[in-house]
């Protein structure tokens, strides 16, 4: 997967909060993780100045640089970085970089700021450009809930991104009954899919209700034979009962009919190779779906033993708000 393929684990659509940052003169620091993307207002002003959709620090006059901490929606893995400064061009920062931490507990602003001995550098100093989404890539083992930009010396950015793979609290899975397997929250993720023109594919497992269309996962038109289909990895291997297929939003261009398969596939596997090879039972037989709803399937369910992945099938295309599958740990999963 591409790095940006994975969810933004920072958005303010899954929890994510800015806590602090030395200066937001000229635009707020909240502005960073806005889910929707930045706009430009030609001859808007505020009593400070050009009116931006950002975060945007004064003109330093001293040494040093300026920052902004950033608390993960949902902990994880970090896997790559976008630092977007889109319609940033006369004042945006000549470098960055990104540090990251784990704190379990909750920490004042203040204590975030001098704990110098929890944050680790992540993303070195790096040249940044102008008016453009700067993508870095990055390999970070460790599990993050925190992140601290750094910006040299100062201006502004509109969004910061922080693709990442979820790593839930490893007890909370383990506690629980019934559970939602396939919810980014509890670490799953979509690892494949036939298409997502019109929206990401990982909205498809995101927390709580769809807000919109937009919110959803929505495939182009299919013009030819065959039909889309999503792969999820399941935040834990464990035996499904019953999957929620919603429509939610989707009038005009929902699918006719649905199917859900499950395997059990290492975590790494990848590509159209891998997902021909894997062994596929069927769990939910084709099924008509209907117009803006959420369906629920339960007694139509077929046995089909602990899994690790799930296959959504739509026919012949369209668009989804949200796959829920509730099941149990099985016992090698449970800690």
């Amino acid at each position: 997967m591409e790095s940006t393929e994975y969810p933004d684990l920072a958005s303010e659509r899954l929890g994510g909060r800015v806590l602090a940052a030395n200066d937001d003169f000229f635009a707020p620091k909240e502005n960073l993780i806005k889910p929707a993307a930045p706009i430009f207002i030609e001859g808007k002003f505020t009593d400070c100045g050009k009116w931006m959709d950002g975060w945007e620090t004064r003109r330093r006059r001293t040494p040093g640089f300026d920052w902004c901490i950033v608390q993960l929606g949902l902990a994880g893995r970090i896997r790559g970085v976008v630092v977007d400064t889109s319609f940033f061009r006369g004042n945006f920062p000549e470098h960055v970089s990104l540090e990251a931490c784990e704190i379990v507990g909750t920490e004042s602003s203040q204590q975030l700021e001098s704990m110098a001995a929890q944050w680790s550098e992540i993303l070195p100093k790096s040249p940044l450009g102008g008016d453009a989404k700067n993508l870095f890539a990055i390999e970070s083992p460790k599990r993050t809930t925190h992140v601290r930009l750094k910006i040299y010396p100062d201006g502004g950015v509109a969004r910061l991104r922080v693709h990442g793979e979820v790593l839930p609290d490893g007890g909370i899975l383990s506690r629980a009954g019934e559970v939602d397997l396939a919810t980014l929250a509890n670490g799953g993720l979509v690892v494949a899919s036939s298409d997502m023109f019109f929206g990401s594919v990982q909205n498809l497992i995101l927390p709580g209700p769809s807000l919109g269309m937009h919110d959803g996962w929505e495939t182009r038109r299919r013009r030819g034979p065959g039909h889309d289909w999503a792969v999820i990895r399941l935040g834990a291997r464990g035996k499904i009962h019953r999957v929620e297929v919603d429509t939610s939003f989707f009038k005009g261009n929902f699918p006719e009919s649905c199917s859900i398969e499950a395997c059990t596939a290492p975590d790494n596997f990848a590509g159209e190779t891998a997902l021909a090879q894997l062994r596929w039972r069927e769990v939910l037989p084709r099924s008509p779906l209907g117009v803006d709803a959420n369906h629920v399937f339960e007694k139509k369910l077929r046995a089909s033993g602990d899994a690790t992945h799930l296959r959504l099938n739509i026919y012949p295309d369209g668009g989804v708000a949200r796959l829920r599958a509730f099941g149990t740990l099985a016992a090698k999963a449970k800690v």
